[in-house]
């Protein structure tokens, strides 16, 4: 073992300075010179918040957490440092001086000079204030477009390193088993490969613009019995590896992903925090990752304190790190004086701390963080007088300029999905008319940002923002319009006091459109968010009650869902002249939704979950074996209102001239397909071509169905387009009986399809020849190619 204190004497051979040697041999040469207290130094976070005034961060203290001093601990070096951003609210150049300045404290503190990786939220946008609220995941998986994620997470991952940030925890991979799961809104949706091709483009941005993006929560975290956040979890092998691992699989393989973080869950007893085979096993072993593995916030502490299976807190730091983790988040609990402890009494190995802080160090060479060139000074102090009054600073960084704000409307214009409409919408925004806007999200600004946005997240006064309430956007999207507003009802009270103005205005209206919905908030501030789980998926509150009064007058209903889950709608569902579903959609989403309802903008959305119809019928989404659909032998129907995958336009389009290349194709093969996809109506519009296969008899139970791929297709009035689609055979493939990935000879149905009920044409083919087996290295995607269709 090295001694744990650092003779004073001059600076170590500074081999590991030289970027001329390779990041391993740079790095082992650094771990050479360092004790044990300065490689566990590397291994945690501090929980800081940047000052407004410029000043170095300060320790920010939390509930879970024991004060902590960084005069103490910085002469030991420092691996993270914990949210500087999204601590308080701070203007965005300040906080970048202040970030700067504790940099420049933290190396000169350590005898290495090695700064902290500093890391933030970014789930829904750069989580500080002042800067773009996107969309929620949610909304992403609506959008069905990875290229717009992928453009949206490069935006986002720019201004996080334009203020001097190194790693985002974002994207969220769970794949929705349960949408009573408050979480649900920080999801892509319920199914796997949706979540994986939507999350690879989000890491592929964010990575592309130097951030450290970071899976979450390997693995397991939505599926916690009953919806319950940080419940257990009871899943069996097969779910695991055919519908929780493929999204972070995927993500692995197709990005340059730096970083995963461990689930809080335990499933069938094995904390993910101390699960080898996971983080170790599969994650390095078989899948070949080679960054860093950090802590979800408290998580090995969890170890002692919620699972039970580390009798203390060096005991829960060993097995985490025996595990594969690498960093402690968010604050320095086991891997300060308990591992230490635990290392020097013998119980823990130091191996496994050089394994750790190895991973950490080869991180931080590759971001050129030990560079001898590195300045703490971030881009956009560049250039600057750092050293003159903060004032002149103030305001001179925007976190959210116009080109973030366009974009930001893009996506949430591409995220509003149409359930339903008979023919009320789009409505003309040069008729004269009375429009009733009647719920308690019809004049809320933040009733369009998720739980982790900024303003919801640490809240304020002020949300350095500008967020337009859905009557704004109402009245200047319909400046011929009367709009009449009314509350009706708070979003989770269960009084009806308001009912009787809101209805009153109602019978007075035109068209009412009934803005409902959740708020987001966290630990039971809001209906919708971390620790904000649901007993059943009625809407909260009396909002139910308010939506059947306001059917009740007669005066058609567009239905508005500002939600970070799906609801089911009651009579809603069938009643409504129409129903628009936008989840949480950021800055831009109020006017993306009046957008849509004008016209203006086509709706192009489609469902990342499905809409219940009864509020009950959970747990349940559309991946489903035969015994998950409707049977005559349970009083329950688990039928939804509306399937994944479904979404109007306003147009109409034709599916045909299906042509099979050959119906007989070996197990090791592909399947080629083609047909043509025609707009019918007289407006622009897209369609979603959505593949689903169906695997009739298997060696173990399959869902009914499964997307293997979607494109979306873009059509002018009366145009048509052909689309050529290669369908590899490892698509069919299965975790078997014997816990390999299985590809079995047999009947298979290729279904295009508008949405997961609505298939428009089926191709039946034949897999021949012998089982086979793959693994990792199989293909992941279909291919499609889409021609212009000849006239004539």
């Amino acid at each position: 073992m090295t001694d744990d204190v650092a003779t004073p004497s001059q600076t170590p051979h500074l081999a590991w300075r030289d970027p001329a040697l390779s990041a391993e041999a740079r790095v082992d040469a650094l771990i050479r010179e360092m004790t044990l207290v300065e490689k566990a130094a590397q291994l945690y976070g501090v929980w800081v918040g940047a000052s407004d005034e410029g000043a170095e961060v300060a320790p920010h203290q939390h509930d879970m957490e024991a004060p902590v001093d960084l005069a103490d601990l910085l002469p030991d070096g420092l691996g993270q440092l914990t949210r500087p951003f999204g601590t308080v609210p701070v203007d965005p150049a300040l906080g970048a001086l202040s970030l700067m300045r504790t940099q420049e404290r933290i190396t000169a503190a350590n005898r290495f000079g090695i700064p902290a990786v500093a890391h933030e939220e970014c789930l829904a946008g750069f989580a500080a204030w002042g800067a773009t609220a996107y969309p929620v995941p949610l909304s992403w998986g609506a959008t069905f477009d990875p290229g717009l994620v992928r453009e949206m997470a490069t935006a986002i991952g720019r201004d996080m390193r334009a203020v001097g940030v190194h790693q985002g925890l974002a994207p969220v991979l769970d794949v929705v088993r349960d949408a009573r799961w408050g979480r649900v809104e920080e999801t892509i949706g319920e199914d796997p490969y949706l979540v994986g091709t939507i999350a690879t483009a989000y890491v592929q941005g964010l990575e592309s613009a130097g951030i450290v993006a970071t899976l979450k929560h390997f693995a397991g975290y939505s599926a916690s019995r009953a919806g319950r956040n940080l419940a257990p979890v009871g899943m069996g092998a097969r779910e695991l590896a055919d519908v929780i691992l493929p999204p972070f699989e995927m993500a692995i393989r197709e990005s340059d992903v730096r970083s995963v973080m461990h689930a809080y869950t335990d499933t069938d007893g094995i904390p993910s925090a101390a699960d080898d085979r996971l983080l170790t096993g599969l994650l390095r072993d078989t899948w070949g990752f080679t960054g860093t593995v950090v802590a979800d916030y408290f998580g090995i502490a969890f170890l002692k304190t919620l699972h039970g299976v580390a009798g203390t807190f060096g005991e829960a730091a060993g097995a985490a790190l025996a595990a594969g983790v690498d960093v402690e988040l968010p604050t320095v609990k086991t891997f300060g004086s308990p591992l230490l402890d635990a290392v020097q009494q013998g119980l823990v190995s130091e191996e496994l701390v050089d394994r750790a802080v190895r991973r950490v160090l080869l991180q931080k060479t590759r971001l050129g963080l030990l560079d001898p060139d590195w300045s703490p000074i971030p881009p956009v102090l560049r250039g600057a007088d750092t050293t003159a009054d903060t004032d002149a600073l103030r305001s001179t960084v925007d976190l959210d300029p116009p080109a973030n704000r366009e974009l930001a409307r893009r996506v949430a214009e591409r995220a509003v999905v149409l359930l339903r409409n008979d023919g009320t919408l789009p409505l003309d925004a040069r008729t004269p008319r009375r429009i009733a806007l009647i719920g308690p999200n019809s004049a809320v600004p933040t009733a369009v940002l998720g739980c982790y946005s900024f303003p919801v997240h640490v809240g304020g006064q002020h949300p350095g923002i500008d967020l337009p309430t859905l009557h704004e956007a109402l009245v200047a999207e319909f400046p011929s319009a009367e709009i009449l507003v009314a509350r009706g009802t708070g979003i989770d009270d269960a009084g009806t006091e308001g009912f009787t103005e809101a209805l009153a205005l109602a019978r007075r209206a035109d068209v009412v459109v009934a803005a409902l919905g959740d708020r987001a908030g966290l630990f039971g501030r809001g209906t919708s968010g971390e620790g904000c789980d649901a007993g059943s998926l009625v809407l909260p509150g009396a909002q139910q009650q308010l939506l059947d009064a306001l059917l009740d007058t007669g005066t058609p209903v567009v239905t508005t869902l500002l939600a970070g889950r799906p609801y089911a709608l009651g009579r809603g569902a069938d009643e409504s002249a129409a129903i628009l579903q936008a989840f949480f959609p950021g800055e831009a989403g109020t006017a993306a939704i009046a957008s849509v309802l004008s016209g203006r903008t086509g709706p192009s959305g489609r469902l990342p979950v499905t809409v219940p119809r009864h509020p009950g019928a959970q747990p349940s989404t559309y991946l489903a074996s035969r015994l998950g659909h409707t049977s005559e032998v349970s009083s329950i129907d688990p039928t939804p209102a509306f399937g994944f995958g479904h979404g109007l336009t306003y147009t109409t389009f034709d599916w045909t001239d299906l042509a099979v290349e050959d119906t007989e194709v070996p197990t090791d093969g592909e399947v080629r397909l083609a047909l043509t996809v025609t707009n019918t109506g007289d407006r622009a519009g897209t369609e979603l071509v959505q593949l689903y296969l169906h695997d009739p008899v298997a060696s173990v139970v399959q869902p009914v169905q499964r997307l293997v791929g979607y494109v979306r297709v873009d059509l002018a009035p009366g145009e048509g387009k052909r689309i050529h689609v290669g369908v590899p055979t490892d698509l069919a493939s299965f975790t078997g009986r014997t816990g390999t990935r299985t590809v079995e000879p047999g009947e298979l149905e290729l279904r295009l399809s508008a949405s997961s009920t609505e298939p428009r044409l089926i191709a039946q083919v034949v897999l021949t020849g012998p089982v086979r087996h793959v693994d990792h290295h199989r293909r992941l995607h279909a291919d499609f190619e889409i021609h212009p269709q000849a006239c004539g």
